[in-house]
């Protein structure tokens, strides 16, 4: 049974008000930031179920592409009472729970019934396999550069991160059909095949982990971590970046961009021109998670900002941001306390100061989420909602990047995990790792969501 509050932030009965009053509605959609609150659009149907189409918020669960038509004309006079006081905003609300909104929501979200969810096509392709060798592929990162797209992740004797493990990568004119896999990384220090520690989790054997491409002004880079094998993270711990020679196909190794340091996803351009990535020191589990930005002067010069209380409020862990249409930044986190959802926090000032994360309502497996703004301006953020496993993967969409009316199928079946996604030419490409030994991808047409 949950909780009568959630931990001390917005109460349960907020989240349980809005559910209630949305069925009264039977499909209020939350609109676009407009001043200083989210205005509510009118509500859609289609045929034996709620739905919209791609420019509008949907609340379907049928198929994403399904025809809509409106049942109204013209924004709603006002939210419901219970309804509005539960909308998150950065500035002033950034502590409601609120994620997931309509129709098909249950009062409880963790009860979604996640097989059942509309299916999202795709076309498929793996581009690396090692279940034959149990050995492990996963972190995979996608971009697209110099006409071709690019693939990277960990790939090590044994699950996982071991003394030994490497970083490769792979390239691919359409993105479903890719190269053999080459190695990005040399082999860690004293850390190769004929070391007595190859294979193991110990303090005295390194290994490499893929931190995703960064393309900056015209050059392409490569971010990876090394540390000592033993835990998550060694004393001597430190981000790397390789630069690609695109004649060669092969990366020059640049040297260490910051001390101390894994990232989750590669720098994103902040408003104010800085990059920022997530940061994580190898005590994060007692200091809380923190952000790096920096990086327009040079290539290791970083400030660290942390988010208070995201060791306390929560075990945070794998942090993932993106921009708010009025410039305002939002986080996620999963939570290794597995308390079944994802926390959120939000910055104003472009990433120097966190509000407390707060647990919201979007169910999540404790896994790896990642997500982007796409061209139309709608949100997609891919995740493993079912709380209970990694299974299936999952895409959700929103028009604000707060509030999530859609929920599709992605893969599933199977151990799915360690989603990464990026646009191209009207396309979505999902990276995922399959039982973390296998490197896949989807290809979606943006207009099938």
């Amino acid at each position: 049974m949950l909780a009568a509050r959630i931990d001390g932030n917005a109460p349960l009965d907020c989240i349980l008000a809005m559910n209630r009053a949305l069925r009264r509605c039977s499909a209020l959609l939350f609109g676009v930031l407009h001043g200083s609150i989210l205005q509510a659009e009118p509500a859609w149907t289609a045929r034996g179920q709620a739905a919209a189409r791609a420019d509008n918020q949907g609340v379907g669960t049928g198929d994403l592409s399904a025809a809509a038509q409106p049942s109204g004309r013209g924004r709603h006079e006002h939210t419901p009472r219970d309804a509005q006081a539960c909308v998150p905003y950065p500035s002033h609300h950034p502590q409601s729970p609120r994620m997931l909104a309509g129709a098909w929501v249950p009062d409880d979200p963790r009860t979604i019934d996640f097989d059942r969810l509309p299916r999202v096509r795709s076309r498929h392709s793996v581009v690396s396999d090692v279940r034959a060798s149990n050995g492990v592929n996963q972190h995979n990162y996608l971009a697209h550069f110099a006409g071709r797209f690019w693939v990277m992740w960990s790939d090590g004797p044994g699950i996982e991160d071991r003394v030994g493990q490497r970083v490769k990568f792979a390239t691919s004119h359409d993105g479903l059909h890719w190269s053999d896999a080459t190695y990005l990384t040399p082999a860690p220090p004293d850390s190769d095949r004929d070391s007595a520690y190859y294979g193991t989790r110990s303090p005295h054997g390194f290994r490499w982990i893929a931190r995703g491409f960064w393309q900056r002004g015209d050059e392409l880079l490569a971010v990876a971590s090394l540390d000592e094998a033993a835990t998550f993270f060694g004393p001597s711990l430190r981000l790397h970046a390789f630069r690609l020679d695109l004649d060669r196909r092969s990366w020059t190794r640049l040297g260490v961009i910051a001390e101390d340091a894994i990232n989750n996803f590669p720098p994103k351009r902040l408003p104010n021109g800085q990059w920022m990535m997530s940061r994580r020191s190898h005590d994060y589990k007692k200091v809380g998670v923190q952000f790096l930005i920096g990086g327009r002067k040079a290539i290791d010069q970083w400030a660290s900002f942390p988010v208070l209380g995201s060791s306390s409020e929560l075990s945070a862990e794998e942090p993932f941001w993106w921009l708010l249409p009025d410039d305002s930044l939002m986080a996620l986190f999963r939570d290794n306390r597995r308390s079944g959802y994802l926390f959120r926090s939000f910055s104003v000032d472009n990433g120097r100061t966190w509000s407390k994360p707060a647990r919201t309502d979007f169910p999540d497996a404790t896994s790896k989420v990642h997500g982007l703004r796409l061209s139309d301006g709608r949100y997609a953020l891919v995740s493993n909602a079912n709380p209970r496993r990694r299974d299936p993967l999952v895409i959700s969409i929103s028009n604000n990047g707060l509030v999530f009316h859609k929920m599709g199928y992605l893969v599933g079946g199977r151990r799915v995990d360690y989603p990464h996604a990026i646009e191209h030419d009207g396309h979505l490409l999902v990276a995922f790792s399959g039982g973390k030994q296998t490197i896949e991808i989807l290809k979606i047409t943006l207009s099938d969501l």
